[in-house]
């Protein structure tokens, strides 16, 4: 398997796990009640396991995103972009003729 597939891969299950924390921790301090809607109800199941699925998505995404953007060289400066002046036209006045009501 290629390296940076291997590598997403990874991170994508640390978001994962992060995931069923956020989601256990959630229930566990029964923020919203949501501990008595998911015991409660027949949906519950579906419901704690949309919030993995979805909770998964985005801290894996975010994982991720935070592994590639972190994959600079070790001699980077951070010296940034150019700072290039940004070129500023004089101001010329424009006659706007104004009828009168």
């Amino acid at each position: 398997m290629p390296d940076h597939i291997r590598m997403i891969l990874a991170h994508a299950f640390v978001g994962f796990g992060i995931s069923v924390a956020f989601t256990v921790m959630i229930l566990a301090f029964n923020v919203g009640n949501l501990w008595h809607l998911v015991t409660h109800t027949a949906e519950g199941p579906v419901a704690v396991a949309m919030l993995i699925v979805f909770g998964t998505i985005t801290f894996g995404s975010a994982q991720i995103g935070y592994k590639i953007m972190s994959m600079g060289e070790e001699e980077d400066d951070h010296s940034g972009g150019k700072r290039d002046a940004l070129p500023v036209a004089d101001p010329v006045a424009i006659p706007v003729r104004v009828d009168r009501r």
